[in-house]
């Protein structure tokens, strides 16, 4: 059986201002109507083989993945919480030791989360041949075919054959300049290094404990200390910390002597700028790529996407990058989008907050946008799934007046417990216990309106709550 491992803890901040640190571009519907984390697990069902996947993430997305592989009707996956980022060498090890638990023989898929695949047929094929060379005890990864002199993009070159259809590893080599990566294109012996890999998870920890025996030993610690909660696995905090940070690449990789490349072209990005979506996007007959309310005149060979109700007008533009939602607006030339990690380095470093979370923030049990804010007041529109229920909580900050658009609402305000439909609303005192269900079939709608001298999300006390945060 092949156990899909499905890392998920990039920020994504080339993608700002689509992609931030609480909701990153792995989550989002960036090609079709998938995100790409849920591309990524539907690619492993393709397999005969494949068993239930284990993702490792951060605690701050452990929601957004149960519902994102919930909604894919995938029961039982092993959702790994990572306390603290120590890059991919120990987040591979805790899902091999996590897949080596129940299955000794276990031949794991390590895939990042954020990858785009356009012929997902011919990448299970290369799964597949590539399976009896980590059934041998061979470490796989899988080189992409070079289309083009890509300086963006690790290389890997090809040794002498070990299979039919794989490779010894020769080098890794580190993202060259353009005039080394067109001489490696030209020699047809180097492959773009994507990052993704097949190997036995006990192959893996004795190749990891062999060559960097620091994070193996630190990483086997942490797993100790598994703990169950709903559908997630915790580990310590301070186990984790102490653990070496390091890459796959530079802790086993390039080290073990047991390295395999299994070739192929599968029209593979990584979708690291918004140039390379706009490479990967269906376009227009000018050239350009664009989604929701758009109108290109006289425009060509550019990205615009618009957020909900947005209009964006384009007049005598070429190679451009316009980005908009609810409260940031990126416009960019094609060819330096690369700069755009700067943007997001000095919104960090100035305080503001528009590269942490979007206006809409998504919750266990829905979401809320904040439509207006102003000094001693917020409105925010929220929206609860059927059959979710908000936790039991108070503010001692803020009151807050609920009307209800749609849907049917069980509030709790103290010690009463009513039912409010369409047009109906209640207030809710400060400091008063109060808790909010949909117990409709329908998702509830309303407009939360609060008053008070401190609005922020910190402002709670949590006394009951089903998603484990009192």
């Amino acid at each position: 059986m092949i156990v899909p491992v499905i890392l998920s803890g990039g920020s994504g901040t080339r993608l700002w201002p689509i992609s931030r640190k609480n909701r990153p571009k792995q989550f989002l519907a960036l090609v079709g109507d998938d995100t790409l984390f849920q591309q990524t697990v539907k690619r492993t069902r393709q397999l005969d083989d494949a068993g239930t996947p284990i993702v490792v993430c951060s605690e701050d997305h452990r929601f957004t993945v149960a519902e994102q592989i919930q909604e894919l009707g995938i029961d039982g996956a092993a959702i790994l919480l990572e306390p603290a980022a120590r890059n991919t060498a120990p987040a591979i090890a805790l899902a091999a030791m996590q897949a080596a638990s129940h299955d000794s023989e276990a031949i794991i898929l390590v895939l990042p989360a954020d990858h785009l695949i356009g012929d997902e047929g011919s990448f299970v094929d290369a799964v597949r041949r590539a399976t009896p060379l980590a059934t041998d005890g061979w470490l796989v990864t899988f080189g992409i075919r070079p289309e083009a002199p890509e300086t963006g993009f690790g290389y890997i070159k090809r040794a002498e054959a070990v299979s039919a259809d794989g490779y010894k590893v020769a080098q890794f080599v580190e993202k060259p300049n353009a005039e080394t990566a067109q001489a490696y294109v030209t020699s047809g012996d180097f492959d773009w290094n994507s990052g993704m890999f097949l190997f036995k998870a006990s192959r893996y920890l004795e190749e990891l404990q062999k060559h960097s025996p620091s994070i193996h030993d630190a990483a086997r610690k942490v797993f100790t200390t598994a703990q169950p909660d709903l559908d997630f696995v915790r580990f310590d905090k301070d186990a984790m910390v102490a653990v070496p940070e390091d890459s796959i690449d530079y802790a086993v990789m390039e080290k073990t002597a047991h390295a395999a490349v299994v070739p192929v072209s599968c029209r593979w990005s990584d979708i690291g700028s918004w140039s390379a979506l706009w490479e990967a996007s269906a376009k227009d007959d000018d050239g350009n790529a664009t989604q929701g309310d758009v109108i290109a005149h006289d425009t060509r060979n550019s990205l615009v996407r618009s957020h909900d109700r947005h209009l964006i007008a384009t007049v005598g533009l070429d190679d451009v990058v316009v980005i908009t939602s609810p409260d940031a607006t990126l416009v960019a030339s094609r060819d330096k989008v690369q700069h755009v990690k700067k943007i997001v380095d000095t919104l960090n470093r100035t305080g503001r907050s528009e590269h942490l979370a979007h206006r809409q923030v998504y919750r266990p049990w829905g979401s809320y946008d904040s439509i207006d804010m102003g000094e001693r007041f917020q409105v925010k529109r929220i929206v609860v799934k059927p059959g979710s229920v908000l936790s039991l909580q108070m503010h001692h900050h803020r009151a807050e007046h609920w009307i209800v658009v749609s849907g049917t609402a069980e509030v709790t305000c103290g010690e009463k417990v009513f039912l409010l439909t369409e047009n109906q609303s209640t207030y809710i005192p400060l400091g008063v216990t109060h808790r909010l269900r949909n117990v409709g079939k329908v998702p509830l709608e309303l407009i939360e309106v609060q008053s008070g001298s401190y609005l922020g999300e910190d402002d709670i006390v949590r006394f009951e709550d089903v998603y484990g945060r009192a």
